[in-house]
């Protein structure tokens, strides 16, 4: 009898060790390997994007979207602040995902 509790007793801490690390082996080096940075998003082109894209920007809206629509071609991403399309503020939020490529002639 003294060798079946033993053997529980035995049996619950082994249990006890399993159920405070549950992670296998492959769990565990899954999760010590780093982090893969995610993928850079190509910047938009204010030349071409649609509506829906420009209005996903931060701080774009449908009233920005249009305007920005409106006023192509650009030659510079920064001829939204110049032409009075965006204010600065909003520009500055957005300038790191906007590019104004060059449309064929």
């Amino acid at each position: 009898m003294k060798r079946f509790f033993a053997f529980l007793i035995a049996l619950a801490a082994a249990s006890g060790i399993a159920l405070a690390n549950p992670a296998t082996p492959a769990e565990k080096v899954a999760q010590a390997a780093p982090k893969a940075a995610p993928a850079k998003k190509e910047p938009l082109d204010i030349n071409t994007a649609s509506q829906k894209e420009l209005e996903a920007l931060p701080g774009i809206g449908e009233a920005y979207a249009k305007a920005i629509i409106k006023g192509r071609p650009y030659k510079g991403k920064d001829n939204l602040v110049e032409r009075k399309i965006v204010p600065e503020k909003t520009y500055d939020g957005i300038k790191d995902q906007i590019i104004a490529k060059k449309l064929p002639s």
